[in-house]
């Protein structure tokens, strides 16, 4: 209900040019810090960090109520405690993944990142949709029911949640041996190459999805006529908006079966079919003007996503040993940032490309992906047979 409009917040404030110079600035401290979050939750217990995490969040979503209060309002400070919001994200979000997997069974997982994923985009869908009426207006009375919300998770990690990990007890160490011990763990992920390649394939699929908010709804606002479809006349954005509605609901209706839907067949036929048919609607999507195909395409990629997502956030849990599940869950959430890079150039590129040459190199990226799944399919399914015995 608040943060995805925040850069139109600091856009009012600040201007578009320093507004995209200060949400980089964002995503450069959230990669820097995922790597230390990831570090210490391995080395010292996933609860203290989450703690010291969501407290330190609690202070900053109260700091940002009173700085946009009726009686005092400071843009710049917002923005800084925007900033720890970001690192508490990059602080304690590999530590609350590495903690639902440590109390989570093989066999439970794929269930239990349907409810996650299926609870997420319900979210998504209802805090978006309630934030575009609420946000101007009632931007103050939001950020109280976002303290008092955050002071309620404060309480109950303190007081109903156990620690999951307890690392082995090691001599203190000063600073410089803490780094040198966190470039070791994070040269152990990098050498992992089966880990690796399973995070380029994820990046270079989920990249498909990004384009629809970055090339696909550029190209239809400037390139797609107005067209009358049933009852109605839509241009580009409007359609651009439609299929992102289509999309989360869809998801919200499918996800939570999509554990059972998949439950019949191999994981990585699943990831490889999933992907495959995911990465073909997209690159329809991003080439096409046409209402009734772009609606079956969408379709198309939302099932494909639905049976994928779950299947690949298993994988995920299986694959990292669990002295340093938080530093390989550090590396992977990486994914996010590296999709928007990938969407990024494509805008750029775009300009130069026409439509059919932009298409085939944002399907090129999306199959390449598939093609990593396909070529490391077997080595996935035993690494997980591995972890589960």
């Amino acid at each position: 209900m608040i943060f995805p409009f925040m850069a139109i917040y600091l856009s009012n404030h600040f201007g578009v040019k320093i507004t995209g110079i200060l949400l980089l600035v964002n995503v450069f401290i959230g990669i820097a810090l995922s790597f230390f979050g990831g570090y210490v939750s391995d080395r010292f217990g996933r609860k203290k960090l989450i703690v010291f995490a969501e407290m330190l969040r609690f202070f900053a979503f109260t700091v940002m109520m009173i700085c946009n209060s009726p009686w005092f309002t400071s843009p710049l400070i917002t923005y800084f405690m925007m900033t720890i919001n970001t690192i508490c994200w990059s602080l304690g979000g590999p530590a609350n993944q590495a903690m639902l997997i440590d109390v989570s069974k093989p066999d439970e997982r794929k269930y239990m990142f349907s409810i996650m994923y299926w609870a997420n985009n319900l979210s998504i869908a209802i805090g978006g949709s309630l934030g575009g009426f609420l946000f101007k207006d009632y931007l103050f009375e939001l950020l109280i029911a976002l303290s008092i919300t955050a002071l309620i998770t404060v309480i109950l990690i303190v007081f109903f949640i156990d620690e999951s990990y307890v690392p082995e007890q090691v001599a203190d160490q000063k600073v410089f041996q803490h780094i040198c011990q966190m470039l070791r763990n994070y040269r152990e992920v990098f050498r992992d190459h089966l880990f690796i390649l399973y995070c380029m394939a994820i990046v270079f699929v989920m990249s498909l999805e990004f384009q629809l908010s970055n090339y696909v709804g550029i190209r239809l606002e400037s390139e797609m006529p107005v067209q009358r479809f049933l009852w109605w006349e839509l241009d580009g954005i409007e359609m651009t908006g439609l299929l992102r509605t289509e999309n989360t609901v869809l998801v919200v209706l499918m996800a939570l079966f999509a554990a059972k839907m998949v439950s019949r067949f191999k994981d990585r036929h699943v990831i490889i079919l999933g992907s495959f048919v995911f990465v073909a609607g997209y690159a329809y999507i991003s080439y096409s003007n046409n209402i009734p195909f772009l609606f079956i395409a969408m379709v198309l990629a939302s099932v494909a996503e639905v049976v994928r997502v779950p299947v690949e956030q298993n994988y995920q849990a299986s694959l990292p040993p669990v002295h340093a599940r938080s530093s390989y869950l550090a590396v992977s959430g990486m994914g996010y940032n590296l999709a928007q890079l990938i969407c990024s150039i494509t805008v750029m590129i775009s300009a130069y490309l026409n439509n059919l040459a932009t298409t085939v190199f944002i399907a090129a990226i999306g199959f390449f992906g598939v093609f990593i799944f396909m070529k490391i399919g077997s080595a996935l399914d035993h690494r997980v047979k591995k972890s589960a015995a």
